[in-house]
C-alpha cells in the first residue's frame, strides 16, 4: 500500500470531525412539579380516566391551561359520555368502545388539537400534510379566537366516527 493512504473501509480518527450530540435545554418544572417536556408540554403518567386529563392540564403554562380547561369542558359538553385518558403526553378523548377521536398537546407558542379522522370532517380542520392521510388539527394561538360552535361540532362528527385505536 502507498505510504499516506489508508485502507478502504476502515475509519480513522482523521476522517473528519466528530459529530456531537446536540444539547437539549433542560426539563422545566411546572405546577405541582410536574417535568414540562419540550415545548411545556406536562409529562402526564399514562393512565385512563378524567383525573390525569385534569392534572395534564393543570401543569399546562400560562394562558395554555385556561385553553385546555375551555377545549376540556367544550368536549364534554357536545359528547356528555367521553371517555378520557392521557397517553404519550397527551390527553385522548374517545367514543366508548369505538376508539379515540381527539387529542390535543402543548408546543411553545401553541396548543395543537387534532382530530385522528379529521379529513370526515365538514368543515375540514385547516391543518394537515401528506405524512398523516386521515388526520386533521388546529393550531391555537394565545391570540387567536376559538370558534366555540364550529369546534363543538367538528367534536360531535369526530365522536361519531370509528375512532382511532393505537
Amino acid at each position: 500500500m502507498a505510504q499516506g493512504k489508508k485502507p478502504a473501509g476502515r475509519a480513522t480518527a482523521a476522517a473528519g470531525p466528530r459529530r456531537t450530540a446536540k444539547a437539549r435545554p433542560p426539563l422545566q418544572a411546572g405546577p405541582d412539579g410536574v417535568v414540562l417536556l419540550a415545548g411545556g408540554n406536562p409529562q402526564i403518567a399514562m393512565a385512563d380516566g378524567d383525573a390525569p386529563v385534569q392534572r395534564y392540564i393543570a401543569a399546562m403554562p400560562g394562558w395554555k391551561s385556561d385553553l385546555g380547561r375551555r377545549l376540556d369542558a367544550l368536549i364534554v359538553r357536545a359528547v356528555p359520555d367521553v371517555r378520557k385518558a392521557v397517553k404519550w403526553n397527551s390527553p385522548l378523548y374517545g367514543a366508548e368502545g369505538n376508539g379515540w377521536f381527539l387529542s390535543f398537546r402543548v408546543f411553545t407558542a401553541y396548543v395543537k388539537v387534532t382530530f385522528f379522522r379529521g379529513v370526515s370532517l365538514d368543515p375540514l380542520p385547516p391543518g394537515g400534510t401528506d405524512r398523516s392521510k386521515d388526520s386533521r388539527w388546529i393550531d391555537i394561538r394565545e391570540t387567536d379566537v376559538l370558534d366555540e360552535e364550529r369546534f363543538a361540532a367538528w367534536v360531535r362528527q369526530a365522536a361519531a366516527l370509528p375512532g382511532w385505536v393505537p
